[in-house]
């Protein structure tokens, strides 16, 4: 791994680092992964629209346990300005991409630093040379890891928070980004829907014309692996001439949906077929990031009584449809946007039932335009973009 720059920095008596200039530490033990998790607890302090995520999360997020380390190397700095962390940022290489693409194409991503230029700049330059020295020609990102969790920077809709597993960002990072040498290269698009929204004359016309041909069904808790296995299938193939798109590993998909577990509402979920064939899927789950925003990161000593209590009692009045996906062999057709349809409006029938008013969909590409016209046409209007850069460096 590649030494940082400790040069003037030493270590106080409060384990916190000292010196007069910035110092780009690397994390190499619990002290500097504590740093770089809590960074952004002092940076967004005074926004009202920023959910605290859980740290226990995090630190699992960070953990060799998680099967993305399985495929990918990564590292990880945190910026110091006079003995306290200011800045963090990652770095990492992808094998999957690699093999896909073949681009020698590095990413960057849980990026968070204060409003000081020469911080985001010694940020970028230490990742960076962690990628070149590692024989890669681009740096591409955010990424905090992979396309497959969260994703992109916001660059609009600042005033309202995120939903869960979408980020949040102060207003200044696009400019201190590209004031790096970075430069757009995709937006990343988020809708929000009412869970009640009126049925479009397209959209009963096409679904009365699948009559017959379509049937669907929610989850199967005493199946899980088995649907588990369908939706890993379709997404794979809907999903596989996207721009970015890397595949699920089985053992990420298992890890996702097992962290997710306690979200999760068969209602929520639902599988099409097309003559007994598997062909689209929905997934949609309540928005953990409504039930834990009072919860400051912390689980203990009453955060999982709040959480389990507004899950299964309450029940947010917000939810996110964060997976969909329809077999390739029916893009671009009627048929195709008949299952697309059939399925959001199995949840949002679900919406009612359970209560959610609101739904976030995300995230689109920019340029898919079929999807982005039927989540219009279903009632949803565009309220947040997400950016991915990209530098040849």
């Amino acid at each position: 791994m590649q030494e940082t720059d400790l040069r003037n920095s030493v270590h106080n008596g409060n384990g916190k680092l000292s010196g007069n200039s910035l110092q780009i530490v690397k994390v190499v033990d619990r002290r500097t992964r504590n740093a770089f998790i809590r960074l952004p607890w002092s940076l967004y302090h005074d926004d009202p629209m920023w959910v605290p995520p859980l740290l226990f999360e995090r630190r699992m997020h960070l953990s060799p346990k998680n099967p993305y380390f399985e495929h990918a190397t990564c590292c990880f700095w945190v910026a110091y300005r006079e003995g306290n962390p200011v800045g963090r940022i990652s770095a990492q290489i992808d094998q999957l991409h690699l093999e896909r693409y073949k681009d020698a194409s590095g990413f960057f991503g849980m990026l968070e630093a204060e409003d000081k230029i020469e911080t985001f700049q010694a940020l970028f330059n230490t990742a960076e040379s962690w990628l070149r020295s590692r024989e890669m020609v681009c740096s591409r990102g955010p990424f905090s890891l992979s396309i497959n969790q969260e994703c992109g920077l916001l660059v609009a809709g600042f005033d309202t928070p995120p939903s869960m597993m979408m980020g949040h960002a102060l207003p200044y990072y696009a400019e201190r980004i590209e004031q790096c040498g970075y430069s757009k290269e995709k937006d990343l698009l988020a809708y929000i829907v009412e869970g009640d929204v009126e049925y479009s004359a397209t959209r009963k016309m096409l679904m009365k014309r699948a009559k017959g041909r379509i049937k669907s069904r929610p989850l199967r808790k005493k199946h899980f692996q088995e649907d588990l296995d369908i939706v890993f299938s379709i997404f794979n193939d809907a999903w596989s001439d996207n721009w970015g798109f890397v595949p699920f590993t089985q053992k990420e998909l298992k890890h996702l949906a097992d962290d997710l577990k306690l979200l999760i509402n068969d209602k929520l979920i639902s599988i099409a077929e097309v003559n007994g064939e598997p062909a689209a899927f929905i997934v949609a789950l309540p928005n953990l990031n409504e039930v834990i925003r009072d919860c400051n990161g912390k689980l203990l000593p009453f955060g999982w009584l709040k959480i389990i209590w507004r899950l299964k009692v309450k029940f947010p009045e917000t939810a996110r449809i964060m997976l969909m996906g329809v077999l390739k062999k029916y893009h671009n057709s009627p048929l195709g946007a008949a299952l697309a349809y059939g399925v959001i409006d199995d949840v949002q029938k679900a919406f009612i039932k359970c209560g959610v008013k609101k739904a976030e969909l995300s995230w689109i590409l920019e340029d898919n335009l079929p999807m982005r016209n039927i989540i219009r046409d279903g009632g949803a209007r565009e309220y947040k973009t997400y950016r991915i850069f990209s530098k040849d460096i």
